[in-house]
């Protein structure tokens, strides 16, 4: 399978890892990932907001945000970016999953948004996101929940070989906390 890297996907692997601290103290990192989308987005006024300056408001769209923001692919940033189901408009629709892709998913009382990077051997998509099970990390997400793939790429499609997705090491059990 011919997999090139994409710059945005290699960004989002730097940050594995990222946590939400336990207590009052914020990370810093995702209070600067609301800050930089925000000033991207060209809505600096939303930063006086407290909601902003913490990670306890999910985080999922505001960390793909910045990592578009982050590799210069700003313009396919949503202005309501916060909001999960609002990626469900970004950039160019998909009818199936590609490598490095957003996928956008229904979450009881909301949605969830991240980056394709694989399947395992039971079907789930592979997912790289923010705000999974508070922090960064690749998870396996059913495809039952998706509502949306969107390609915020470089060029207005993915390559026809990013559609081969390569199959990732997993459990199978599937996410179910993303808020």
């Amino acid at each position: 399978m011919k997999q090139t890297k994409l710059p945005w996907i290699e960004k989002a692997k730097e940050y594995i890892g990222t946590a939400e601290k336990v207590g009052k103290a914020e990370n810093p990192v995702i209070v600067k990932m609301w800050e930089q989308t925000f000033i991207a987005t060209n809505q600096e006024e939303k930063l006086k907001q407290a909601v902003w300056r913490t990670e306890n408001t999910p985080w999922c769209g505001g960390f793909v945000g910045f990592i578009l923001s982050s590799v210069g692919l700003t313009k396919h940033i949503p202005q309501a970016f916060p909001l999960a189901r609002a990626w469900a408009s970004a950039g160019t629709r998909l009818e199936k999953p590609a490598y490095g892709c957003v996928v956008v998913f229904s979450r009881n009382g909301g949605g969830h948004v991240g980056f394709v990077v694989g399947k395992d051997k039971f079907g789930n998509l592979m997912v790289l996101g923010g705000n999974q099970g508070d922090a960064v990390n690749i998870k396996p997400f059913a495809k039952s929940r998706v509502l949306a793939y969107r390609w915020c790429g470089t060029q207005s499609h993915p390559a026809p070989h990013r559609y081969e997705l390569p199959v990732l090491g997993s459990d199978g059990r599937v996410s179910r906390d993303e808020a």
